[in-house]
């Protein structure tokens, strides 16, 4: 193979980025809940990043890559990474080595199944969320990452989903949903984030990285690198604006934590359709995201789902509704790899998208609360006892991230 040192450079570049966002939803995670389970929810994604990559290694890439079985999942013909070596080309683009297509695609693994945990948090035992992560990645995102990205039914069907709207934030909202249901509600309540300022420090590095998960997907260098980069932007700010406008008007005040959760909502929302859409669309979507989320949220809290950190309201909904919208506002103008949407005259993608969502949304349910029930056969799932009471962080692992907690 002939190596594009460009585009090889830009997408080494990229996994990096995206490697930093699951320390940055870590910390964003981190800063939502009270000073007593500050090291369990942060352990939970610095985890996945180590044992996903075990995974990734044995099985799932190839899961995920190679060979099809029933339009659903890859075969095992390339688990422990067998056939990949120096002159093995990438997929997508022939340009660059195998190797940096699976390291950019494990680095998606890492931190899809991190975000469900924030739904969850302060009431699942450490055990129980190992046998998840392990079950989830293997059941679920595979097979999902194979349909979607790898050659499945949906791919071949004509499904699009640039960056991980499927895949990615709908998959893990509804398993949050599920896992909320099943486990139930936490004995104890946190008073409210601990820590805004480490929210702030995680959504600016969640931020930072999307563009190299975003405008990665191209996995090249042109024009709609640049048209991805620029709409991821672009829905994040007009997404924080309108959730900080909306709860302006509804408290009397502008919230720092709700521009932020905004900010996240825009980027979540933006992501299938970041390579395929107009910088005017981003705007729409933006605002969309914004408002939607911002009222999912609500929603949940009025359904009194203990859904901690509002993974559902930001991740499923905002991934569900961007999967949507771009059957919408999808163009060719913009990609002429990709298709016209809705407004383009082309209503056949749009329906494909909504079946699409379904699928997803079903399955990723449905597989979840399963398997939260077997799981719970094999070890207590929910924390026992005055855990809850006395903090996780102590409780489970022996360890405190503020000596005055105790």
């Amino acid at each position: 193979m002939t190596i594009n040192t460009g585009d090889t450079g830009f997408m080494l570049l990229c996994s990096s980025l995206v490697m930093l966002m699951t320390p940055g939803l870590a910390f964003f995670y981190g800063g939502l809940v009270g000073r007593k389970n500050v090291l369990t929810i942060m352990i939970q994604s610095f985890v996945s990043m180590g044992w996903t990559t075990v995974i990734w290694y044995l099985v799932g890439y190839s899961l995920c890559f190679s060979g099809d079985v029933g339009g659903i999942i890859g075969n095992l013909d390339m688990a422990f990474l067998r056939g990949v070596d120096l002159n093995t080309a990438s997929p997508i683009n022939t340009g660059i080595p195998l190797i940096v297509f699976v390291a950019y695609q494990m680095m998606f693994a890492i931190i899809t199944p991190a975000l469900i945990t924030g739904a969850f948090t302060n009431r699942v035992t450490f055990k129980a969320y190992m046998l998840f992560l392990t079950l989830w990645l293997i059941f679920v995102y595979c097979p999902f990452v194979h349909m979607v990205w790898g050659g499945g039914i949906l791919q071949k069907w004509g499904v699009l989903d640039f960056a991980g709207g499927i895949v990615v934030h709908n998959i893990a909202g509804m398993a949050a949903l599920a896992s909320v249901l099943f486990v139930g509600r936490r004995k104890s309540v946190d008073s409210g984030p601990h820590s805004i300022p480490l929210v702030a420090l995680g959504t600016g590095l969640l931020w930072f990285g999307w563009y190299g998960f975003n405008a990665g997907s191209e996995f090249r260098v042109d024009s709609v690198t640049a048209i991805a980069f620029l709409n991821t932007d672009i829905s994040a700010s007009f997404a924080a604006v309108t959730w900080l406008i909306i709860e302006w008007i509804t408290t009397r005040k502008p919230k720092f934590l709700g521009l932020l959760t905004g900010a996240v909502a825009g980027l979540a929302t933006i992501t299938p359709a970041a390579g395929y859409v107009s910088p005017t669309s981003a705007v729409i979507i933006g605002v969309i995201a914004g408002g939607v989320c911002f009222y999912a949220v609500a929603l949940k809290n009025k359904l009194q789902w203990d859904d901690a950190l509002d993974v559902w309201g930001v991740h499923g909904v905002g991934g569900l509704i961007g999967i949507i919208l771009l059957g919408i506002f999808a163009s060719t103008s913009f990609n002429p790899a990709g298709v016209d949407g809705l407004l383009m005259g082309n209503p056949g993608f749009f329906y494909k998208q909504l079946v699409a969502v379904v699928v997803s949304s079903i399955w990723a349910f449905g597989f979840t609360y399963g398997m939260l029930w077997l799981i719970d056969k094999i070890t207590p799932v929910r924390v026992l006892g005055d855990a809850q009471h006395t903090g996780l962080d102590h409780s489970l692992h022996g360890e405190v991230a503020y000596v005055e907690s105790f």
